[in-house]
């Protein structure tokens, strides 16, 4: 009997063993359903762009074209350089990108697009309503077409890196750049507070030379960026305004920065030249310099690069 026993003990083990058996299996059948059914999700996608419209991705992008610098920017820092296969005429950066098929300039070539077939053409709000003609050819042909806002605020160019990352499937990696940028900036602004009213500075950003001066004005990311390192903006006039060279004279700023000196041949001495000139603070003391303008005006993630600069030239002793 005690035999007996042992035997029909046994067997309840042994059937309890499979059922646990049955049951992993039909768990780990379900996880792995369950995880194709989530990293499916991702598309088909819906997002509101850049002038409010919906576009609808239906898959996973594998071959994009990037039709303004800043949106190529954000797609190759999301890890998509693979994936971009053509880019503007203007496009600088990365490296890569000088290997990448060129579709034109402002007036992109619709044809040349076309030709390359593309799942996704990333398109810009500055530049889609004089482009509505061949941004229309485009979606016409199949392609799906998405206008990346115009942004004009740090929070904006948040907006952009997460409708490029919605668009491409690369939200995770969107959400690590703007998490990674927000720090950055919180480090600048924290070194910032330690700057004293008394040592604030004025600063003049000149984006363009004499003799038609244009400057960075209120309301644009350089003036975002001056707040930002407790700095002021010599300029009281919206936008980027021409100024009269008496008018900045008249400023008296403590320091000038340039943004033209990719184009302009030793653009600290085509300030520092200038008659009357020599009597501003800023040229007195050698307070002016250059700094990369792509780095301050291209709405993409190295404009944290570009408030590092400005720091730097504004205020060298707290951001060394």
């Amino acid at each position: 009997m005690k035999k007996l026993y042992t035997i029909i003990f046994a067997l309840m083990l042994a059937v309890f063993a499979l059922a646990g058996c049955g049951n992993s299996a039909a768990d780990n059948k379900d996880s792995s359903e369950k995880q194709t059914e989530q990293s499916g999700k991702a598309f088909p996608v819906t997002i509101k762009d850049g002038t409010g419209e919906k576009v609808a991705v239906q898959s996973k992008p594998e071959k994009i074209v990037s039709l303004i610098p800043s949106n190529t920017e954000i797609a190759f820092a999301l890890g998509l350089g693979k994936e971009i296969i053509g880019v503007s005429d203007y496009d600088n950066y990365p490296k890569e990108v000088t290997k990448k098929e060129k579709i034109g300039g402002m007036e992109f070539n619709v044809e040349k697009i076309i030709s390359l077939k593309p799942d996704l053409v990333l398109a810009h709000a500055s530049s889609a309503h004089n482009s509505k003609e061949g941004l229309q050819q485009l979606r016409d042909s199949g392609i799906t077409v998405l206008i990346v806002n115009d942004a004009k605020t740090f929070d904006e160019v948040y907006e952009s890196i997460g409708m490029v990352g919605k668009a491409t499937g690369k939200n995770k990696e969107a959400d690590n750049l703007v998490a990674d940028m927000k720090e950055k900036l919180g480090e600048i602004e924290t070194k910032a507070k330690t700057i004293k009213e008394k040592d604030r500075k004025t600063v003049f950003v000149e984006v363009s030379p004499a003799p038609e001066i244009f400057a960075a004005g209120k309301n644009t990311f350089i003036d975002e960026m001056l707040s930002l390192i407790n700095a002021n903006n010599a300029v009281k006039e919206e936008g980027w305004p021409k100024l009269d060279p008496e008018a900045v004279i008249k400023s008296n700023p403590d320091v000038i920065i340039t943004t033209h000196g990719y184009y302009t041949p030793e653009p600290v001495k085509n300030v520092t030249s200038r008659e009357g000139w020599q009597d501003i603070n800023a040229v007195k003391n050698n307070e002016v310099a250059d700094v990369h303008s792509d780095k301050v005006t291209r709405t993409g993630p190295r404009l944290v690069e570009g408030v590092e600069g400005i720091a730097k030239v504004v205020y060298p002793d707290v951001f060394k």
